[in-house]
């Protein structure tokens, strides 16, 4: 956040935060402190039905209202759900800012949920399912969440389990939006060339709607993790295998040292230590990458690679090699210097993106309640010292402590 960012809260705990910025577009966001881990066990699914079925249809408004409320000028509307958040946003002209904070208000209060449209939007997500388990690359990552925390919440797929999705009722739907989507469970974050006073005044009346809440989302946190390795026979032409272990929370001390570790190993960038090591190196797989999860309690760290099955084992040795070598060589000076420059220059070209840090600034406000200026995130990303890379290496790429997940075709 800079100097320039407007913050305030409304009385019944909404925040609000706007980043000012010259031009004819707005963007704007409603960010709810809730997700799929906030479900209860039977009705597995439910905070992304409700993602769908709030465009479904509102006191003031038909689902065809909704749909043409943005699109019909020119602007875009979507939504998604994560384990942790639900959010919902708007990019259109600066015109129709009201509009647009109206329709994102009234969808997340107002929605009725009629029965013959939220069964349509069951089908809907059967489909979403169906293609999702056509995927094994995108089937394994949610595959390795629910191995990795076992039957604690966080495991639960975004998507939810058909039988348990199809059988959630109406009443569930709106028990949980009663229940979560209230008070400080709620950011609204925006970006454009509103003036204070026009913010203020528009969030008083359609933001200043939503409930009171005297407590937050609680939630039980996960301790039990053990290592674990399945492998899973699929109809496949490669093997896809994920490996990987919990890393650290959103509020962790060792946060920033462990992205800058995970872009160094496995980032998007093609210069990535796994790329070159084993991509350009040996040609074992097209696709390879490290990814780093920090959810607000605990994290999770994960390898994904997909290659040809005589290919596997070759390419999961060579993972491990680059971990025990993070893990027993601290990086030269020159090594930490360019990790530093390539992830600062990703976040700062992340921040041309206006939409990107409206979701950005809602998410930060919802886990901190505040959001560092971005001289201040580079500033702690380049005090990151070689011996802070290598503690939190010896801290998470523990050869025994990484789980593994594989799936492959029958022999």
């Amino acid at each position: 956040m800079t100097s320039s960012e407007i913050r305030f809260e409304l009385t019944n705990g909404v925040r609000v935060i706007h980043s000012p910025a010259k031009g004819e577009i707005v963007h704007c966001a409603i960010m709810i402190n809730a997700g799929t881990r906030d479900e209860e066990t039977d009705n597995s699914g439910l905070a992304h039905l409700i993602e769908h079925c709030i465009f479904k249809g509102t006191r003031k408004k038909t689902s065809l209202d909704i749909l043409n409320s943005i699109d019909s000028v020119g602007g875009e509307l979507n939504a998604y759900t994560t384990k942790e958040e639900t959010c919902v946003y708007v990019s259109c002209g600066l015109e129709y800012f009201e509009k647009a904070i109206e329709l994102l208000c009234d969808i997340t209060q107002n929605s009725l949920f009629p029965q013959k449209e939220v069964d349509k939007e069951k089908d809907v997500i059967s489909d979403e399912i169906q293609s999702y388990l056509d995927a094994p690359a995108e089937q394994i990552m949610d595959d390795f969440e629910e191995l990795l925390f076992l039957k604690h919440p966080l495991g639960r797929n975004i998507l939810g389990e058909e039988k348990r999705m199809r059988a959630v009722k109406r009443p569930e739907l709106i028990k949980f939006i009663e229940t979560h989507y209230r008070g400080r469970n709620i950011v609204f974050s925006s970006s454009g060339n509103i003036p204070l006073q026009r913010l203020k005044f528009l969030s008083e009346k359609h933001l200043g709607k939503f409930a009171s809440s005297g407590t937050e989302t609680e939630r039980s946190p996960f301790t039990t993790y053990k290592a674990t390795h399945l492998r899973s026979v699929k109809e496949t032409h490669q093997a896809h295998c994920l490996l990987g272990n919990m890393a650290y929370a959103s509020t962790h001390k060792n946060r920033t040292s462990f992205i800058l570790l995970n872009n160094l190993l496995g980032g998007p960038a093609m210069n990535s230590m796994l790329n070159l090591g084993i991509r350009e190196k040996h040609g074992y797989t097209y696709q390879l990458e490290s990814n780093y999860i920090a959810y607000s309690d605990c994290g999770i760290f994960n390898i994904y690679f997909g290659t040809d099955p005589a290919n596997l084992d070759k390419t999961l040795s060579l993972v491990y090699k680059e971990l025990r070598n993070l893990r027993n060589k601290k990086l030269s000076t020159v090594q930490l210097k360019n990790a530093k420059e390539q992830l600062c220059g990703q976040i700062a070209l992340a921040q041309e993106s206006r939409l990107s840090l409206v979701i950005n600034y809602a998410k930060n406000i919802l886990l901190f309640d505040n959001v560092d200026p971005l001289p201040v995130w580079l500033k702690k990303i380049r005090s990151v010292k070689a011996s802070q890379i290598q503690e939190v290496a010896n801290e998470v790429f523990v050869e025994k402590d990484l789980s593994t997940l594989v799936f492959t075709k029958k022999k």
